[in-house]
């Protein structure tokens, strides 16, 4: 006998937004919360819990960025678009950062993010094939990690303590993410890679990224959101959906975060959040590309994007499908 859905402390049974589908057969449901803006910032579509706080995880690294620009660090460019990173670890994201601790005085053992390999399996199997091992500027949230410790270095504070939640600039960030997602901070967790996480909905979470991307021209907001979408590739990689979204919608501003969740800003205001209940990464791309489409997005990107095939020996068999 199969169990009910467990409803959430609101009482909201969260919708399924993605059907996992081999051979015809429905073989499995993925649930979750979605909130879609119209371009004046008001709620077109809610699926779900969209109020009820969640942990953007990744999702909120421009907030971060934001914060070491407002703390006074001058960073533009790839070096912007990388501390608002979870980026592939290819060569060219490893060889940035440790540019960038060079030329602010670190090292990369005053990282405090875990050792790691490079989060693109393709690029993974590379990396170890040439006898490297995890290490910290190959994390994910290296580029994030060293413009934190820059920021600090600059002004003075405390380094090694660099991601205490009472830290200036975790207080910094947190004052960011409040102020851009309309709402106040519902609970602050850890990260995985070690950095203080900031709780929001799904609405605050979409209201911050419309927030960026109409922000003044020379705001932190404005310039974090211009260095991601010029150097899209320095935010993700050459192999991720945030950077072909990116490339292929003009204005568009992306990032995904661990645990399925996923915020995107476009140029006129419209913006969407949502986050998969279960935290399969897997039902993201069918979930981001249907509601891109209902948001008015229409571009060839999405077909690639949306795409995600279950295989039976090495051939295509079924679909993981939005169903919404």
């Amino acid at each position: 006998m199969s169990a009910a859905p467990v409803p959430t402390a609101a009482g909201v049974i969260p919708p399924v937004l993605a059907e996992v589908v081999r051979s015809g057969f429905v073989e499995g449901r993925h649930r979750g919360s979605l909130v879609l803006l119209a371009a004046d910032g008001s709620v077109e579509l809610a699926l779900g819990d969209v109020d009820a706080p969640v942990f953007p995880r990744s999702s909120n690294k421009p907030m971060q960025a934001a914060a070491v620009l407002r703390a006074g660090l001058d960073l533009a460019g790839e070096r912007l678009a990388l501390a608002a990173a979870s980026h592939s670890g290819e060569v060219f994201h490893r060889d940035l950062v440790t540019k960038m601790l060079a030329e602010h005085g670190l090292t990369a053992d005053q990282l405090q993010c875990p050792p790691d390999l490079p989060l693109d399996q393709t690029e993974a199997e590379t990396y170890l094939a040439s006898g490297a091992v995890r290490d910290r500027v190959t994390m994910n949230c290296s580029g994030k990690h060293t413009a934190m410790l820059a920021a600090c270095v600059l002004r003075g504070w405390p380094t090694e303590t660099y991601l205490d939640p009472d830290h200036p600039l975790q207080r910094l960030v947190r004052t960011v993410v409040e102020e851009a997602a309309g709402e106040r901070v519902a609970a602050v967790g850890t990260d995985g890679c070690g950095a203080p996480l900031m709780a929001v909905g799904l609405t605050g979470l979409a209201r911050a990224f419309r927030s960026f991307v109409l922000a003044g021209p020379g705001t932190p907001e404005r310039r974090v959101a211009d260095a991601m979408r010029a150097h899209p590739e320095y935010v993700a990689g050459t192999r991720r959906p945030d950077t072909w979204l990116m490339r292929e919608v003009p204005g568009a501003l992306s990032k995904m975060g661990a645990e399925a969740v996923q915020a995107v800003a476009l140029p006129d205001g419209r913006a969407l959040a949502f986050k998969v209940e279960d935290g399969a990464t897997r039902a993201l791309g069918p979930v981001l590309a249907r509601a891109l489409r209902l948001l008015g997005v229409d571009a060839p990107v999405l077909d690639r994007i949306g795409r995600a095939p279950l295989l039976g020996a090495g051939r295509e068999v079924g679909e993981i499908r939005a169903a919404f």
